[in-house]
């Protein structure tokens, strides 16, 4: 992972890198990942958009890397981009909602991956994805009053 960083770094700079992330809903949950890299934590699926690649594209990707899912009804929800998000670099991340579909399988860099209700979420989330999910619960409560 330091590799690919720093491989980054070279490409385009310090940054701000764009970056996607995923709420996605499965079982009337949402899916995390337990990331096996720093900063560790469960963490909603997601990670760099690729040169070239379609934004649309590159979280269909993540998802399917790390969590085995493959996802639709893919819909953009919020752009984050406060620099202090994430600990390593400024990243600016934008946030799709989508229902996932298949075997959920831990992979590429995710330790673990699991469903969770929005009202029993883990202590320890990482990045500022514990404020995505809050926001997402109240856009979700907003649509249904």
């Amino acid at each position: 992972m330091h590799n690919y960083l720093s491989y980054i770094e070279r490409k385009i700079g310090n940054g701000p890198f764009v970056t996607v992330d995923a709420i996605v809903e499965k079982e009337g949950r949402v899916v995390l990942i337990k990331r096996k890299n720093p900063p560790f934590g469960w963490a909603l699926p997601g990670g760099f958009v690729d040169y070239g690649e379609r934004l649309e594209e590159a979280v269909k990707r993540e998802v399917k890397e790390e969590t085995g899912l493959e996802i639709t009804e893919v819909k953009q929800f919020h752009t984050y981009s406060a620099p202090e998000r994430d600990p390593r670099f400024h990243t600016v991340s934008t946030v799709f909602i989508a229902k996932g579909q298949g075997k959920m399988k831990a992979e590429s860099d995710a330790q673990e991956v699991k469903v969770f209700s929005l009202s029993e979420l883990p202590e320890e989330i990482a990045f500022d994805h514990r404020q995505i999910l809050e926001d997402y619960k109240k856009n979700a409560d907003a649509t249904k009053a």
